[in-house]
């Protein structure tokens, strides 16, 4: 006997699909398109129940329009930003996202990274690598011990609360920003909390960035935010790369604002050919070669994060094809 409902997965996750059919199983078909483009939704999507939508796609009014049944969009992730919200909640859609799912692993990157800058391995690594100067520390002077500095997160999430915890054991003195978060939560986590951004990115030696985006956040590190962090100190996004201006955290790169950067995410990925963030990370006459860390939007990535992520947004589906409410609906 045929199944009445269907799940189709759009993106990233192909055969097998033995993770989602063991969760879906006996409730909803389930189908995987591995497309690449948007375009490629038309005439395969209409008569799902639900989607669930990966980070290969944007999903659009268009789209969304043509949808004849369907009860709910999971972007198995954390972000959410590549679906219209707005447009899924006019046609009675929800939309939901996954963002517990590799909290730990962004949190641990976002730490990696920080470390790899703060005690000089990248960029003593990087010099010495392509035999330039003297075999000695003094590349990457100064450096300061972990407990004189103060680092910063901007968005006190699940994610955010974990490099928290992780920072202060490493003895950083730990401060965050977050306007949507009661004082409570601060003072569980034993960290300060920053009144503005401002004040924030004055106070921070290094700034993390684990919010989402939106419309509140995009650009919000510009030229102007970074003018206004210490000289020397250092930045780190895991979050989403609509956030920054990667050109003014270039430019504050070069001219020593930043003593470096590391950056998980950029607004456009993979970035387009003649990218000038990437021309000069990859130019070893450029500082952003030796003190700029870039990584293809992998911080989240193990392979228990990747099951999790799945499961999770199966079950959320099964849920409301079962007739119960979503969970960690968004919009």
């Amino acid at each position: 006997m045929s199944v009445a409902k269907k799940v189709v997965i759009t993106d990233f996750v192909g055969e097998p699909l033995e993770v989602e059919r063991g969760v879906l199983d006996g409730v909803a078909e389930v189908v995987a398109l591995e497309a690449r483009d948007e375009s490629e939704l038309a005439g395969r999507v209409e008569d799902a129940d639900a989607l669930m939508v990966y980070h290969f796609l944007q999903i659009g009014a268009a789209t969304i329009a043509r949808l004849e049944k369907c009860q709910l969009i999971v972007r198995c992730g954390a972000g959410f930003d590549a679906v219209d919200g707005a447009a899924a909640r006019a046609r009675g859609i929800s939309l939901a996202n996954v963002p517990d799912y590799g909290t730990e692993e962004v949190a641990d990157s976002a730490i990696a990274m920080t470390l790899s800058m703060v005690r000089g391995i990248h960029l003593l690594n990087s010099r010495l690598q392509r035999g330039e100067g003297d075999w000695t520390y003094e590349h990457a002077k100064p450096l300061r011990r972990l407990r004189t500095m103060v680092f910063g997160i901007v968005g006190i999430g699940e994610i955010g609360s974990a490099a928290a915890v992780r920072a202060k054991a490493l003895g950083f003195s730990v401060v965050a920003y977050d306007s949507y978060v009661e004082q409570e939560r601060f003072a569980e986590l034993g960290v300060e909390r920053a009144d503005t951004l401002d004040q924030l990115l004055a106070a921070a030696d290094v700034v993390s960035l684990h919010c989402p985006l939106t419309d509140e956040t995009r650009r919000m590190i510009d030229g102007e935010a970074l003018s206004k962090m210490k000289r020397g100190s250092f930045f780190v996004n895991t979050a989403r790369g609509g956030v920054m201006d990667a050109e003014a955290v270039l430019e504050a790169v070069r001219d020593g604002r930043l003593a470096g950067a590391g950056l998980d995410v950029l607004e456009t990925e993979p970035p387009e050919r003649g990218d000038p963030l990437i021309a000069a990370w990859r130019n070893e006459e450029d500082p952003a070669h030796d003190r700029i860390i870039i990584c293809p939007h992998a911080a989240f990535y193990s392979e228990e994060s990747i099951v999790d992520m799945r499961r999770k947004g199966s079950e959320n589906c099964r849920r409301i094809l079962e007739g119960e409410e979503p969970i960690n609906v968004v919009n």
